[in-house]
Formats: structure tokens, C-alpha cells, sequence
């Protein structure tokens, strides 16, 4: 559930967009800032928890598979807030690999992130990766 603002108080900004380096080092502050963000939104702890995690990996994903070992390139974090949803897409610009085999002890970002979301899609394109996750049932702020 939302909690309500306070008469009078402003909305909170819609959207949310930003850009860095898809690199392990880059990407706390990059979820911090969505975190602090989605606080302006008046969720509950427990749905921006979801909603910061599920984020996250699809950010951790864009550092770990989308470039080269040693290069760097762009990842975008976008979030919209509408009445009733909240949508968040992480876009790199690199080379979509699939999940290699594992010993079971890494691979799951991807059900994570499934599990955490109302909704999730990823789009495979020849410049980039989008995963797009959206969160549902009044969680989303209601104007």
C-alpha cells in the first residue's frame, strides 16, 4: 500500500532516469538513487525492497554479461511511476550472452527478478539488452 501524503505536500517527481558505467563499482550509487527515489514515492518498505532488488540485478547483469572483460559501457535505469503501476526498465548497449551452465550456486538473477515483479520481459537486441520489470495492484502511487 501507498501511504498518503500530506495535504498539500507535492507530488512526487514521476519519473526517474539515469545513466553510468555498467561496472561493478558504479552501480551502489546507481541503486541508491532509484532507492531514494522510490522514497519519494510513499511505498511500502517491503515493495521498494522488491522493487530496489529486482533493479539491481538487472543492473548487476548489464556489468557482468553485456561487455567485454575490461571494457565498460553505458547502462540506463528508467522508472515511471502512474497510477497503479510502476514500471522500471535497466538497458545495456552490449551483446546479449545466454546463462551459461553453473554449478547452481549463480545464475538465478533472472528468476529473482521474475519472482520480485508483477510482470518482467527482457527484449535481446544487436545493440543491447532491456529488461523492463513492472509492479502492479495499487503499490504504485495514486494521484
Amino acid at each position: 500500500m501507498t501511504d498518503p501524503r500530506p495535504p498539500g505536500a507535492p507530488a512526487p517527481p514521476v519519473s526517474f532516469h539515469r545513466r553510468t558505467a555498467a561496472v561493478a563499482d558504479r552501480l551502489p550509487d546507481l541503486r541508491e538513487a532509484l532507492d531514494r527515489w522510490l522514497a519519494t514515492l510513499h511505498l511500502d518498505v517491503e515493495r521498494r525492497e522488491d522493487i530496489v532488488l529486482a533493479g539491481y540485478e538487472a543492473m548487476a547483469n548489464s556489468a557482468e554479461h553485456a561487455y567485454p572483460a575490461g571494457e565498460a559501457g553505458p547502462v540506463d535505469v528508467r522508472a515511471e511511476a502512474l497510477p497503479g503501476r510502476l514500471t522500471v526498465t535497466v538497458t545495456d548497449y552490449g551483446t546479449w550472452r545466454p546463462p551459461a551452465s553453473t554449478n547452481g550456486l549463480r545464475g538465478r538473477g533472472l528468476l529473482l527478478i521474475d519472482t520480485l515483479a508483477d510482470h518482467s520481459a527482457q527484449v535481446h537486441r544487436e545493440d543491447g539488452t532491456t529488461v523492463t520489470m513492472t509492479w502492479l495492484n495499487g503499490e504504485a502511487p495514486l494521484d
